[in-house]
């Protein structure tokens, strides 16, 4: 029983001890970000198709069977190349036909100018009437006009047989060929004897919703100033690879789709290389710039009832703060519009798990760049 009292007697100046004592906790170890104004790119992507520089359908003008393809599929072609022979005995028979034509034509003017002047002298000596000299000049226009009709048919029997060989418009390569020799073809026909695409330059067609193509107008002040002030713009390829050279936005339609909503652009982009084809597809990543704004991670909000907050950190400790931040995003980032200044601290990571009032110590917490 001593022993006990003893004991007791000694632990009781310990607890006195420590409830005299005032414990403090230090506040808890998070990351945390200083904001800071940047500039900041924004990137949007849009579906595009990709079409040469000219993309011509090659038909015939006139009918016939094909008696030589003077191409093989998938030929780089010049203008003015033949490409295709349509069987040129008929149009060879017409043209021989016309040139007759106008011969005779020929004769029977020369005839009609000798009546008409014998037929002058003869009025003036009264030997015949008004009558004859007037029939007789009225001959002459009609022999006038009818060689002046069968050189027209000699004109266009040239044209036909020069329609025979069909050859290129322009520099390009050719498609593939859906006819051979002996196909019976004419300036009706469904598929084109073949298509030549100069891709020595490739314009990829996309579309962009017209909210989105307002707020770039408004940001470059014009659309003639959006085109030529824009950003280089780049091209993702079908295979998922970016596409070595970047493209310039050069055209942007003047109208919007009312089915759908939306303006169609255009970029241009070299394509020495022949890498990129008539008729493909692919992705254009366009970006836009901001200068002189707040930029924060994404990971550094919550969303309440359709607003963004972050938490600041104001005296050592957590306070909600609502934020506006721009519409558009690269979803990593957000672009802070009001709501944060320069110099203000907020949480980093982990905005949805905090709490009002939860104490940091910003002298040992990581910082976030």
């Amino acid at each position: 029983m001593k022993n006990y009292i003893y004991l007791m007697l000694c632990i009781l100046p310990l607890l006195s001890s420590c409830k005299g004592e005032k414990q403090e906790m230090p506040g808890e170890k998070y990351r945390i970000f200083t904001v800071s104004k940047t500039n900041q790119t924004l990137s949007s992507e849009y579906p595009a198709t990709l079409r040469g520089r000219q993309s011509v359908e090659i038909r015939p003008q006139v009918s016939g069977t094909i008696t030589r393809i003077c191409i093989n599929e998938g030929d780089i072609v010049k203008q003015g190349q033949v490409l295709f022979v349509i069987d040129q005995v008929p149009y060879k028979a017409a043209l021989e036909t016309a040139l007759a034509n106008v011969k005779s034509a020929e004769a029977k003017l020369q005839t009609a100018k000798l009546t008409a002047d014998s037929k002058e002298e003869l009025y003036k000596e009264n030997v015949v009437s008004d009558f004859d000299r007037q029939t007789a000049r009225n001959q002459l226009l009609e022999a006038e006009a009818a060689l002046a009709q069968a050189k027209a048919e000699e004109t266009n029997a040239r044209n036909n047989l020069s329609y025979t060989e069909v050859k290129s418009p322009v520099d390009g390569v050719a498609s593939m060929i859906p006819y051979r020799v002996g196909a019976l073809v004419n300036s009706n026909i469904e598929d084109p004897l073949v298509t030549v695409s100069d891709d020595d330059e490739i314009f990829a067609y996309f579309s962009m919703a017209e909210n989105q193509m307002l707020d770039m107008i408004m940001q470059y002040g014009s659309l003639e100033e959006a085109c030529k002030k824009m950003p280089p713009v780049r091209l993702v390829m079908s295979n998922g690879k970016d596409y070595d050279t970047a493209g310039q936005i050069d055209a942007i339609s003047g109208t919007v789709d009312q089915g759908t909503g939306a303006v169609t652009l255009r970029a241009v982009f070299p394509n020495e290389g022949h890498l990129l084809r008539n008729g493909g597809s692919g992705i254009i990543s366009v970006p836009t710039e901001y200068k002189d704004c707040i930029v924060i991670p994404q990971s550094a909000t919550y969303e309440l009832q359709n607003k963004v907050f972050t938490w600041k950190v104001v005296d050592g400790k957590t306070k909600s703060t609502p934020i506006d931040v721009y519409k558009y995003n690269d979803g990593k980032t957000y672009i802070v519009l009001s709501g944060l200044t320069p110099g203000d601290i907020i949480i980093a990571e982990g905005a949805g798990l905090m709490r009002e009032g939860t104490a940091v110590n910003t002298d040992t917490t990581t910082t976030t760049k």
